[in-house]
């Protein structure tokens, strides 16, 4: 189950219902709130337990009717997500997770956020408009420049990275720009982050081949450390034993 980073619809928060004793996939007891949001397409086809994409969260549908839905926001959703900056009239991007014999005409989007950001600026140029966005420099080495991220569940293309000052920018044309939430927020707003799921897999498994590489290249330095204190005292003994025949 994936989605594409085509947002269908924006919602708006019907409701949110903050709870002490949110009830957990486990069946434990938790803090979180349900939130109930108002839409039209995102329900369509909906059943209990189908994923919906909020804001690029993927989300479980607990209840829903022909014109809304519910969802769980879980404590951990709220630490690494925007929801927690939600409140009752709040727009959100909605998508319904990819059927199989769907077109895809973003990109692999999981639903599972990486971190918020925060907007730092807004330029229009014409009828485009630049966002520049923060993150963190855990996430800031799987954002590269012509590379997809999903902001705020939407799949969108990076144009330039500043490593040292930690921010990314994009353009949204002016299509974009009324079918999505982004521009309707203000600079300082958090926005959900998802890098390229592909290049999360890639850095992973060069990863491991850099562990053994470190791993092999301590060994080799260790084996010359060890031949080289080996040689030095074969010298040293070597020298004791032509002083000792020179002085016979």
């Amino acid at each position: 189950m994936v989605f594409t980073g085509i947002v269908e619809e924006m919602g708006e928060v019907a409701a949110i219902d903050r709870k002490a004793d949110l009830e957990m996939w486990d069946g434990s007891k938790s803090e979180g709130f349900v939130l109930k949001i108002n839409c039209k397409k995102a329900v369509t086809d909906a059943y209990i337990g189908c994923s919906i994409a909020v804001n690029g969260t993927c989300l479980t549908a607990t209840k829903f009717d022909d014109n809304s839905f519910e969802v769980n926001c879980a404590p951990e959703t709220l630490r690494c997500t925007d929801l927690g900056d939600l409140v009752v009239g709040s727009l959100v991007n909605l998508e319904r997770s990819m059927a199989a014999n769907d077109r895809n005409s973003g990109h692999v989007v999981q639903g599972h956020v990486d971190e918020a950001g925060k907007i730092m600026k807004f330029t229009r140029e014409g009828e485009s408009l630049w966002v520049q966005i923060s993150l963190s420099e855990k996430l800031l080495p799987f954002v590269v420049p012509k590379g997809y991220i999903a902001v705020d569940g939407t799949s969108l293309t990076v144009c330039e990275v500043n490593q040292r000052e930690k921010w990314f920018n994009l353009m949204l044309i002016a299509h974009t720009q009324q079918c999505i939430v982004i521009p309707k927020k203000q600079v300082g707003d958090r926005v959900n982050l998802e890098a390229d799921c592909l290049g999360k897999y890639a850095a992973a498994a060069v990863g491991g081949l850099r562990d053994r590489v470190d791993m092999l290249e301590s060994q080799l330095q260790a084996t010359q450390l060890g031949a080289s204190i080996a040689a030095a005292a074969l010298g040293a003994c070597v020298a004791l034993i032509l002083c000792k025949k020179m002085s016979q």
